[in-house]
């Protein structure tokens, strides 16, 4: 019989609010100071000093980095005070390090928690992703199709005509040709400079976006972000990793990964229930940032749980 702690996601959903909003809080001193390494470290700090605070036995899965280039919140580092459950830790101490230093929009920061064993230990290299929102079938839109292809797919499984599908894609060289090609169909594209764990999220909450699939390449690690929030929230995601020499390939099989061709789904990124926390530094499409007024500070997160499908949106309030 196991004596191994239960992971009581109900209990620690409200700790890992508290985790996302100290790092937030952190890094909101340095919104358009223009240094963006100072902005990120000021979260990693706060971030970790809450995470020792919960009653986990922690390891960070999806973290700043391997552990010769991240002193703190590196891949395999233990956090929490060792008294409660064996969880996987997955985390952005501040995604979007070059919006807060330039003071634009969709600057968050952003954590997921899951029992021992259920994420994917991505490394630190690229993954193509796809991803569109809650109530379409499975492979409405699939990775061997083109992005007008998927555009039309889309249009399709909604009863729209492909001018109507709007796409959020990161800004890059690399994307030239995607965009090209989506514009074909009419589509209307929303770039964005940094944030794609905010720019899969948005798919999610279309109404409230605008936006109906997010297409393209950017970090692997932040691809299993994405893929908690949408266990959360419902919606598909797709992602394939890519890898531009040998050391990078090296990297994936340090991280146990064999097949390097595989196209992973939420469900295999994500494979048990995962907590989801996000909080505004700057002001976004999904939470606001932080704001301050005389004498006080409010945060806005979004707090997520896969067991119930509960989307909470939670302002914190606290004097200076």
């Amino acid at each position: 019989m196991s004596t191994q702690p239960e992971f009581h996601d109900r209990m620690l959903s409200l700790g890992l609010a508290r985790v996302s909003e100290a790092a937030a809080l952190a890094s909101a001193k340095l919104v358009g100071r223009g240094d963006e390494k100072a902005a990120d470290q000021a979260a990693v700090d706060a971030m970790r000093n809450q995470l020792n605070m919960l009653d986990i036995k922690g390891r960070v899965v999806i973290g700043e980095g391997e552990r010769d280039e991240a002193p703190m919140l590196y891949i395999g580092e233990e956090v929490g005070n060792g008294n409660g459950p064996e969880v996987d830790i997955a985390l952005d101490p501040l995604e979007g390090t070059t919006l807060t230093a330039k003071d634009f929009p969709n600057a968050l920061t952003v954590i997921a928690m899951a029992p021992r064993g259920t994420m994917l230990h991505a490394p630190d290299v690229y993954m193509d992703k796809l991803a569109i929102g809650p109530g379409f079938a499975k492979d409405t839109v699939t990775m061997d199709m083109t992005p007008s292809e998927r555009v039309r797919a889309l249009a399709k499984a909604k009863g729209c005509d492909p001018s109507d599908i709007s796409v959020c894609v990161l800004e890059r060289p690399r994307h030239e040709d995607m965009i090209a090609d989506l514009r074909s169909t009419g589509a209307a594209i929303r770039l964005i400079m940094d944030g794609d764990v905010a720019g899969v999220i948005h798919c999610a909450e279309t109404e409230l976006t605008g936006i109906d699939m997010y297409m393209g390449s950017g970090g692997a690690p932040e691809g299993v972000l994405a893929a908690a929030a949408l266990k959360c929230m419902g919606g598909q995601i797709y992602g394939r990793l890519l890898f531009r020499n040998e050391d990078e390939i090296g990297r994936a099989r340090r991280a146990g990964i064999e097949d390097l061709d595989k196209v992973y789904t939420r469900d295999e990124m994500i494979t048990g229930d995962v907590i989801f926390a996000a909080t505004g530094v700057t002001d976004g499409s999904i939470v606001r940032g932080i704001k301050t007024e005389p004498g006080w500070v409010t945060t806005d997160t979004l707090l997520m749980r896969s067991k119930t499908g509960s989307v909470r949106r939670m302002t914190y309030r606290t004097p200076l």
